[in-house]
């Protein structure tokens, strides 16, 4: 093998072998640490192992154990196999020590549950090629393995995974090119939720000097809710929430027991409030150590100032959701209301969204709602937090109809993802269709282009946010720069805390 066409790095672990990939160089499947099995299971993660010779990276590592996106649908291949789950991936245009460029780092989305960095989705060759900078993916444990609340475990194991490779790329990233102190994390719904979550941990702070997230969930339990939650999980397989017990389940059949809680979350409404609704039993902890307080308290407060933030959301978020639950064109005032109190800011919630947006059909409301609560808000939230705490915020709003279904998605959760990578199949192929428009490309590219400034100089291209004028880059065939649009949504919220959610009723 030539050095050429398989370049040759020294990590602190051992040396390994990437593969020229026209003019990047990608190494698939590094670890960043050991795997997490045996008596290793549901800890933090452990320094990986130093290996004697030239370890090949060409493909991906095996994803974290997970319940599969669709039940009813076959893998055309299998995944890899093995438990090396703790894995990261890197594209650099020249692994030589003196380029020093800046490192944008991905954390995937998936409802805490799913996701791992061998989805084509994130394939990081255009960002890399189009920023001359290092793109780094990796995967941490979700659902049971990384979020459940275990007696004797950690909590949020799978932000301690994102920490652990966070400081693989610290102390490795310069020998693929990468500056380790231009490190710019990124992500997507779980994925902007782990990095506001990781920007309030001290565990965390230095390992990032900048951080985009893209559609923050509000979704932070509080430790009694998660207890709660895992009792309940581990009940339903007759065993108790304890390293003990839930070791004795292979891990990929561990994710069997997520799933079936799953589908009647409902059942627990009168314990869990709004979260019962939603589709995942998994979030980040508030359990006072790992996570000490939520993100928006953190941030507030100043955790964050020295760290500079893109942060954003699309505007019809839970639209999607009423695709993937069938409700598109179903929902009823009855659901309305129902959603509306559930959801809502206040006590008067109901009222105060029909007062707000009177000639709003019921399902927009219903919609709404979830929109605001979910993602819109959170992520607002999270900008206002960061500038009131001393730091420095840019703020975003996707407003591009996704144009498949005849374009009534709108510019729905996730819309951003294909965007931002420029990689059309899988959720791009669902949400734009199998032959993007032109403009389609122009938005992705406007994308890249910001994403890839940030990283390299903190500036995306649009002015600061602030809480007098308010200004958002509204991304869309023809991006403007204007006052924050969903002012209504804003007003209704602008007294809300986003604090960890309780356990309502045991």
């Amino acid at each position: 093998m030539s050095d050429a066409e398989f370049p040759q790095v020294t990590t602190r672990a051992g040396a390994v072998r990437g593969r020229r990939e026209g003019d990047l160089t990608v190494f698939r499947g590094v670890p960043y640490a050991r795997p997490p099995v045996g008596e290793a299971r549901f800890m933090a993660p452990r320094p990986v192992e130093h290996w004697d010779g030239v370890r090949e990276a060409f493909a991906f590592g095996p994803p974290p154990p997970q319940e599969p996106l669709d039940p009813g649908a076959a893998p055309a291949v299998g995944p890899p196999a093995g438990d090396d789950w703790l894995t990261v991936n890197v594209w650099t245009p020249d692994a030589d020590p003196a380029a020093r460029r800046p490192v944008m780092v991905w954390i995937y989305g998936g409802a805490y549950k799913f996701g791992s960095s061998d989805d084509p989705a994130y394939d990081a060759s255009r960002l890399a090629r189009d920023g001359e900078l290092v793109v780094v993916t990796l995967n941490y444990r979700v659902g049971i393995e990384g979020f459940l609340r275990i007696e004797g475990a950690p909590a949020n194991r799978g932000l301690l995974d994102q920490i652990a490779a966070l400081e693989w790329v610290r102390e490795n990233i310069t020998a693929f090119g990468g500056d380790p102190d231009q490190v710019t994390v990124f992500g997507e719904s779980a994925g902007a939720g782990s990095i506001a979550g990781l920007m309030a941990m001290p565990r965390a702070r230095g390992l990032f000097r900048r951080a985009i997230a893209q559609s923050v969930p509000g979704t932070f339990f509080s430790d009694a809710l998660a207890a709660d939650i895992a009792e309940t999980l581990a009940d339903g397989i007759g065993l108790r929430p304890t390293v003990a017990d839930l070791s004795t389940v292979d891990p990929r059949e561990l994710p069997d027991a997520g799933a079936a809680l799953g589908v009647r979350m409902r059942e627990y409404a009168h314990r869990w409030g709004a979260v019962a609704y939603t589709p995942t039993p998994f979030s980040p902890v508030v359990d006072g150590d790992v996570l000490p307080t939520t993100p928006w308290e953190a941030l507030a407060s100043g955790a964050a100032r020295d760290v500079e933030l893109v942060v954003g959301h699309n505007q019809d978020e839970f639209r999607l959701f009423l695709l993937l639950g069938g409700l598109l064109g179903r929902v009823d005032e009855g659901m309305a209301s129902l959603t509306l109190g559930l959801f809502g800011p206040t006590p008067d919630a109901e009222k105060a969204y029909r007062a707000a947006f009177p000639d709003a059909s019921a399902e927009y409301l219903f919609e709404l709602v979830q929109s605001d609560w979910l993602f819109r808000m959170p992520s607002l939230h999270l900008a206002e937090a960061q500038v009131a705490g001393g730091g420095r915020a840019h703020m975003y709003e996707l407003t591009w109809n996704a144009p498949a279904n005849g374009g009534a998605l709108g510019a729905c959760h996730g819309l951003d993802v294909p965007l931002t990578f420029g990689v059309y199949g899988g959720l791009g192929d669902m949400l734009i269709g199998p032959t993007p428009p032109p403009e389609t490309e122009a938005l992705s590219a406007r994308f890249r282009s910001a994403w890839t400034a940030f990283a390299a100089t903190g500036a995306p291209g649009w002015p600061a946010y602030d809480t007098q004028r308010r200004l958002v880059q509204l991304l869309d065939t023809e991006p403007t720069v204007a006052a924050y649009p969903e002012e209504a949504s804003r007003r209704l919220w602008e007294r809300h805390t986003f604090a960890p959610l309780p356990l309502v009723n045991r």
